[in-house]
C-alpha cells in the first residue's frame, strides 16, 4: 500500500466518523432502538413476515389458488398497517435519510474522480445520472 493510500483510508475513516455522529445517523441509531423495543411493531412485523411467505406461496399459482385473494388482501392491510405504525414509519423516514446522505456522498467522491463513472443510486428509473441500457443505447445519459 502506498503513501497516498494510506492517507486515503484514513481519510475515509475520518469521513465515516463524522458519517456515524451526524444528526441523521444518530437519528437513524434512536428510530431503530425505538423500533426494536416496540413490543407491538415486532409482533406486526413478525405476523408479516409470516404472511408474505404464505404471500409469495399463493403468487406461484396466481389468481387459481384458493386463498388468492384472501391472502393478498391481507398482505395489502397489513402492509398498510405498518406503514401507518408511529416507529416503523419513523424508522423507514430515518432510514431513508441515512441512505441519502450516504449516496450523496458516494456521489460527491465518485464524480470528483469522473462524471462517468457509475454510482449505485438504489433506482435507476430516477437516477438522472445513470445511464439505462447501457452506452449505445442512446439512453438518458447521452450516449451514442
Amino acid at each position: 500500500m502506498s503513501l497516498d493510500q494510506s492517507v486515503l483510508l484514513e481519510e475515509s475513516l475520518a469521513l465515516a466518523e463524522m458519517v456515524a455522529d451526524s444528526s441523521v445517523a444518530i437519528a437513524y441509531r434512536e428510530s431503530k432502538y425505538n423500533l426494536e423495543q416496540d413490543v407491538e411493531a415486532q409482533k406486526m412485523i413478525a405476523r408479516f413476515a409470516k404472511m408474505k411467505e404464505q404471500y409469495e406461496e399463493v403468487q406461484r399459482f396466481g389468481k387459481y389458488h384458493p386463498d388468492f385473494h384472501t391472502v393478498s388482501t391481507q398482505v395489502r392491510t397489513l402492509k398498510r398497517e405498518l406503514d401507518f405504525h408511529e416507529n416503523i414509519a419513523q424508522f423507514k423516514k430515518a432510514e431513508k435519510e441515512l441512505e441519502n446522505l450516504l449516496m450523496e456522498c458516494s456521489k460527491i467522491i465518485a464524480y470528483s474522480v469522473s462524471e462517468q463513472i457509475k454510482v449505485p443510486t438504489g433506482n435507476p428509473f430516477f437516477d438522472e445520472s445513470s445511464c439505462s441500457g447501457g452506452c449505445g443505447s442512446g439512453g438518458s445519459c447521452g450516449c451514442a
